[in-house]
């Protein structure tokens, strides 16, 4: 069964072959793959996000959503994703101090790879339980 992964369009043939057996991909699109991947990846970023997919949080909301990370590495991981103009920061001049997060417009982007990393795992996630 030949699985098309969309990279198909992004190789080109020569005169003499029918198919190009070790093209490789466009650099340009390597590197745009890349980039994303390296905003989004991570252990936590990912549940981070879709945690926030339902509008913003507080730093121990969010926190207390996402059982087994810790202080440290939720500070670390946002501010990761503020810089990757993922996700908002917005802090409230009250007593006691008051800070949320919530997603961008480039993070709200995602909602359809996380609706279809949600089917895929529907689909055959079960296989790896």
């Amino acid at each position: 069964m030949k699985r098309e992964t969309g990279m198909e369009n992004q190789t080109t043939l020569d005169a003499d072959d029918t198919e190009c057996t070790g093209c490789a991909p466009d650099p340009a699109i390597v590197a745009g793959f890349q980039r994303a991947i390296r905003a989004v990846g991570g252990k936590w970023k990912l549940e981070i996000l879709f945690a926030l997919m339902n509008g913003a949080m507080r730093f121990g909301v969010l926190r207390r959503s996402l059982a087994g990370i810790t202080q440290h590495m939720l500070t670390m991981q946002l501010r990761e994703l503020e810089r990757d103009g993922l996700v908002s920061r917005t802090a409230f001049s009250e007593k006691p101090l008051r800070v949320e997060y919530d997603l961008t417009e480039a993070a709200y982007g995602l909602l359809p790879a996380f609706r279809e990393l949600l089917n895929w795992s529907r689909l055959y996630g079960a296989r790896r339980a």
